[in-house]
């Protein structure tokens, strides 16, 4: 009989806090399927600290996983048609994060956003 294995998922806990990270490090350690990154290894998964952000602005700013990847295309100027085709969304769904980015950010257009998330340490150019 062969034994099936699954593969590896690696992941990285990046925090500053040490004892939250031994409890997770612990806890995760055990888990058949998982491995924890060494310093330096690339992980499939990082555990990062929610505060990493630049310069204190942005705490007012919160936006979802997929605004941070409509952001990010914006910052590389990319239409909406561009934006849709990559993220494979309607071009209607990519206006729509791109409004809700305009609002949130309270940016008068695409660049400004894209201004707007550079100061405030949302997005890194």
């Amino acid at each position: 009989m062969s034994e099936e294995t699954s593969p590896t998922i690696t992941i990285a806990i990046e925090i500053d806090d040490p004892s939250l990270a031994d409890r997770l490090a612990s806890l995760l350690g055990g888990i058949a399927g998982l491995a924890l990154a060494s310093p330096g290894q690339t992980a499939d998964i990082a555990i990062v600290p929610r505060e990493r952000r630049g310069n204190g602005e942005s705490g007012d700013v919160e936006l979802t996983p997929r605004e941070l990847d409509v952001l990010a295309l914006m910052a590389e100027g990319a239409s909406n048609k561009a934006i849709a085709r990559q993220l494979g969304i309607s071009v209607h769904t990519a206006k729509f994060h791109v409004g809700s980015i305009l609002d949130k950010l309270d940016a008068t257009g695409r660049t400004d956003a894209v201004a707007h998330a550079a100061r405030r340490g949302v997005i890194h150019l």
